[in-house]
């Protein structure tokens, strides 16, 4: 096991380890314990630098599942590293502000940095695996982890409707993506995503490519959050604010971007894929700016611009694979300023928008209220906080000198390129493209200027907060101070990542292209052009619109706070409960016999289909056997006893007959020579018999069943056709069987008994080895219906009512 193995196992140790630990260490904050694992993989990940700066990349392979290509294959490259490094260095910021917003005596801390801590590990499985099956399991991991997150304050109703909410809508998108990953692995003969991309250009002529595409699309838009799937993370905030930093800052939120990145280089220059990242992400940058003006919750303004900056990275990773259709040449390295503004400004949202969650988190802290309808003056007596967020939306709003400004001019400068273009209909509705990004980011800059203005200016009223307010605790103040001061720090001096961590992820993304053939290069100025015409102009409408705020704001649209998308969830979700519910009540009767022909309908729909589909009728039966005289006779007696069942009245009477049929079944393995399985079925027959007469002989007598002539007349046809389908089956099977030489599979077990399983007892092994999983099967089931027994019989000690 190599280390960056071990590296991902560290976070699911540590959440191992912190239950245990916990009950010995509750006058230490568990905080400053998890703390140091983001900031030991961090400074790990940190030694991998030189190597993708030099262009090259880290490959482990740990095997599992050889025979079905699945295999913990690790993969660092540019791509990789910059998110590891974002999800453990942001990480690291929001445990050390966790430590002094969440209380060690009020909290339940083992079980958040539990959530936390598998979180962690799970993203970074995701963008570090090479193999898809394994990256499809972390997918699931982080959904699952995140849910537990979200409900950790699961006695509030909203907190438990936003984890089923995002729980549902991304496991939805990541059954979707595994359906096309099996489709990719149907077209390409591997789960690596190395050697897909190694067969790109193949895969394009293929049927297959659409639907694989479209089903990896809706996986990565459900998980960032998306335009129509966007509806779970605003109901995500119910989630400590600690959460909602780490989760819709840096990590599961851009868990989608990075998954279209990663396969970019096998769909990018489909004309489909351009569009559908595109038109999804403009639609979402749009809606979601527009949206977050109609908040009154400063953490639902986040939630919604949130989802406009994730529209933005998947409009700009969708204009910047036309650098892949052009192929090569000045051409495709024009286009390719979208993928590194793309990156660039993954990494500037994880700063400004990280430090903003944890300014919320700090006013909501100190006041007791989220609502900007009772905030206003807080600059004066949160000083510090008031220059967080000043900086932090000031960079969301695009306005010089701090990074977010600068890739919103590259963001413009990606578009106003891409209506050059005279393919995928450039030329005709290209256009469009920069005049939506600009009515949006009017939008963005509003509500970052509402959200500043109404919070931190204005008069301050005491009497509108539960709590004496007052500036937040030092160490409460350190991770968004470190946030802001690298807003800052990028948008003076932005080439410190240009060649460390951008160009490394954009080549990963871009393969065909080197580092020295992007020359990625960033500055603050450009000079007067289109771009700051229309960042000029995106101030002086936001302002306009800020200062006739009163005025439209009493529109009915402005007032409905609400998402309607959420109605259409809602609904949906009722209706398919209701549906359930129906259907439910239809079938499952509480009648064994109404179970018990819904079984044989199915397995002789099966079979009879099957058996038409492959044309599967043989009645070939001229190399059995002869079989002695005696077992014709055992057989009649089955036979008879089998056939009296059902006439039989009462329950000894009928405990002895099944007792009967059993015994002869012994008899049967016993003449095929088979005295394990006779000595067994013996054994089991006995002590099920025995235990039937002991239990049954408390009931009552039974009742004559008084069944309608037609529900006896489905009976007796059910049963004959069950018992005609079987015995077509073994003699259609061993027909075919003897028309193809087939050997039998006995003979195989006799051969490789003792060679592969390692015992002489060839039913044992059968049982363990070669139908192991079948027999794990089993027990579990057994397990399940012990661990049953067990809950009705504590109820009924406990004085419960009978089941």
């Amino acid at each position: 096991m190599s280390s960056l193995h071990i590296a991902i196992l560290i976070p699911f140790m540590m959440a191992i380890l912190i239950p245990i630990i916990y009950p010995y260490t509750k006058k230490i904050h568990t905080g400053w314990f998890v703390l140091l694992v983001p900031t030991a993989l961090f400074l790990y990940f940190l030694t991998f630098l030189p190597t993708t700066m030099e262009g090259g990349y880290e490959y482990v392979s740990l095997s599992w599942v050889p025979s079905l290509g699945i295999n913990v294959d690790l993969y660092v490259d540019g791509l990789s590293l910059l998110f590891a490094l974002l999800i453990t260095g942001i990480g690291a910021l929001v445990v050390l502000y966790s430590i002094y917003y969440l209380d060690k005596v009020s909290e339940r801390l083992h079980h958040f940095y539990v959530y936390l801590l598998m979180f962690m590990g799970a993203m970074v499985g995701v963008v570090l695996s090479d193999n898809l099956i394994v990256l499809y399991i972390f997918w699931e991991l982080t959904s699952l982890a995140s849910a537990l997150l979200i409900s950790y304050w699961f006695h509030r109703k909203a907190s438990v409707y936003g984890a089923q909410k995002s729980m549902l809508i991304t496991v939805f998108g990541g059954f979707a993506m595994l359906a096309g990953f099996c489709i990719l692995y149907g077209m390409t003969g591997t789960f690596s995503v190395r050697d897909i991309i190694a067969q790109t250009e193949g895969l394009a002529g293929s049927t297959l490519f659409l639907a694989a595409m479209i089903l990896v699309l809706l996986g990565a838009f459900t998980k960032s959050a998306q335009f129509p799937f966007h509806i779970w993370l605003p109901d995500a905030m119910e989630a400590p604010t600690p959460v909602s930093a780490y989760l819709h800052s840096a990590t599961m939120v851009k868990a989608g971007i990075y998954l279209v990145a990663r396969l970019t280089p096998v769909f990018g220059g489909d004309a489909v894929w351009f569009w559908a990242l595109v038109i999804a992400g403009l639609v979402t940058l749009t809606y979601g700016s527009i949206t977050a003006v109609r908040q009154k919750d400063l953490k639902g303004i986040l939630a919604y611009s949130t989802i406009s900056q994730l529209g933005l990275i998947m409009s700009l990773l969708g204009v910047g694979s036309a650098a892949l259709y052009m192929e090569s040449g000045e051409g495709a390295v024009f286009y390719s300023l979208a993928i590194t503004t793309a990156v660039f400004h993954l990494l500037n949202h994880a700063t400004f928008k990280g430090s903003l969650f944890m300014a919320v988190g700090i006013i909501d802290h100190e006041t007791g209220t989220r609502d900007i309808r009772k905030l206003g003056g807080l600059m004066t007596i949160m000083p510090i906080t008031f220059a967080i967020s000043a900086i932090g939306l000031a960079s969301m709003a695009g306005l010089p000198p701090f990074n977010g400004f600068l890739s919103k001019e590259m963001f413009f400068t990606s578009l106003l390129r891409a209506t050059e273009g005279d393919f995928f209909s450039l030329g005709t509705i290209g256009f469009l493209l920069p005049v939506i990004a600009w009515i949006a980011s009017v939008f963005t800059f509003l509500y970052c200027a509402v959200t500043f203005f109404k919070t931190f200016f204005g008069k301050f009223e005491q009497s509108h907060y539960e709590k004496t307010v007052h500036e937040a605790p030092f160490g409460m103040l350190i991770s968004p101070v470190i946030l802001v001061a690298l807003v800052v720090t990028l948008g003076i001096f932005p080439n410190i990542v240009a060649q460390s961590l951008v160009a490394p992820a954009v080549t990963s993304i871009l393969p065909r292209f080197s580092v020295d053939e992007l020359d990625i290069k960033f500055s603050l100025w450009h000079g007067i052009n289109t771009e700051l015409l229309m960042t000029l102009a995106i101030i002086f409408c936001g302002s306009v619109l800020l200062i006739t705020m009163k005025k439209w704001s009493q529109f009915n649209i402005y007032r409905r706070e609400r998402d309607p998308l959420h109605w259409f969830y809602d609904q949906g979700l009722d209706g398919l409960i209701h549906f359930s519910q129906t259907v439910t009540r239809a079938q499952m009767t509480g009648l064994l016999r109404d179970y018990f022909v819904y079984m044989c309908a199915f397995i002789l729909l099966l079979l009879g289909w099957t058996f038409w589909y492959a044309d599967a009728w043989s009645f070939n039966i001229s190399t059995v056997a002869t079989t002695p005289f005696f077992v014709y006779i055992v057989t009649a007696v089955f036979i008879v006893t089998t056939l009296c069942l059902p006439f039989i009245q009462k329950r000894m009477t009928l405990i002895i007959f099944a007792g009967i049929i059993g015994y002869i079944m012994a008899l049967y393995f016993a003449m095929f020579r088979a005295p394990d399985l006779a000595l067994t079925q013996l054994l089991i027959e006995t002590v099920t018999v025995v235990l039937l007469m002991l239990a049954f002989r408390h009931l009552p007598e039974m009742a004559p069943e008084k069944a309608a002539p037609s529900k006896k007349l489905g009976n007796i046809v059910i049963s004959a056709a069950v018992g005609v389908t079987i015995t077509v089956v073994g003699i259609s099977a061993y027909s075919l069987g003897t028309d193809a030489n087939f050997s039998s599979i006995s003979d195989y077990y006799i051969e490789n008994v003792y060679k592969l399983g390692g015992g002489t007892n060839m039913v044992n092994v059968i049982l363990v080895d070669f139908r192991g999983l079948d027999t794990m099967l089993e027990v579990l089931v057994l397990g399940i219906v012990s661990l049953a027994v067990i809950m009705l019989i504590k109820h009924r000690f406990k004085g419960g009512e009978d089941v």
